[in-house]
């Protein structure tokens, strides 16, 4: 289990501003949270938080009930917290299967790379050989991302924002690939995401504004509230209120 107790961030300069705000949340094995809100309510600063990229200015973060609050990004990877950028780096030179055996290093021969690609719903034949670079589109890159997530078996995996910069059709895909990843693995899966579909694959839904945690619930719970505060009509389906996707315009 993963907990937050009494967590804040704030930006040191002239006139301090806090970030995050006494922020208590526990999130437990094999779930999927999404964590919502509006825009600049802290969501991103709390996947950072979780991974080690800052360091809170008070409070305590535990890992199964051990304190890894002053622990660095390497030692807590190292202790299974992974973290998925909004738009994964390409590697030039670099083909899948080398990225792929690089994830799994620790514990090559328990990982199937072929399984893997399979799990995120790519075909091995087709991928294994392709260069890590430009020539992928954004929603293969996303899969291949989570490829070497996978590859890690993670106690924890923090996915900032999926579905950036992705096509209707590999949102589609890549929220397929997170229903199998809930069904086939351990992993703690954490979700930053404004988008309803994402929203449709969590357990509980977590809605952070102003810095700070202004509900949590289950998922059934948090959307009807949502949807009863009125959604806009556009393809990708977004919450007013909670955020808006590149495509709307309602």
């Amino acid at each position: 289990m993963l907990e937050l107790q009494k967590v804040s961030l704030e930006i040191q300069g002239d006139k301090g501003f806090e970030i995050l705000k006494n922020i208590n949340l526990k999130f437990y094995e094999k779930k999927i949270y999404v964590v919502t809100g509006p825009n600049g309510g802290g969501k991103s600063s709390l996947a950072k938080i979780i991974m080690g990229v800052y360091n809170p200015t008070s409070g305590q973060i535990l890992l199964d009930e051990q304190d890894i609050t002053s622990m660095s990004i390497t030692e807590r990877a190292r202790m299974g917290i992974g973290y998925a950028f909004q738009s994964p780096p390409r590697f030039k030179g670099i083909k899948v299967r080398e990225l792929l055996k690089m994830a799994a290093s620790h514990n090559p021969e328990k990982v199937n790379i072929c399984d893997l690609l399979y799990d995120v719903g790519l075909c091995a034949q087709d991928y294994l050989n392709r260069d890590v670079d430009a020539s992928l589109s954004g929603g293969e890159m996303k899969r291949i991302e989570i490829a070497t997530v996978l590859a890690r078996n993670l106690k924890i995996a923090v996915f900032d924002e999926p579905e950036a910069g992705i096509d209707l059709w590999s949102f589609q895909k890549l929220a397929e690939t997170f229903r199998n990843i809930h069904m086939k693995y351990d992993t703690t899966i954490i979700l930053i995401s404004h988008q309803e579909r994402i929203m449709e694959l969590a357990d509980e839904i977590i809605i952070m504004s102003s810095g700070m945690v202004s509900a949590q619930s289950e998922r059934d719970i948090i959307l009807a509230g949502i949807m009863n505060n009125d959604s806009c009509a556009c393809s990708t389906k977004c919450v007013k209120g909670v955020g808006q996707s590149a495509e709307c315009v309602g």
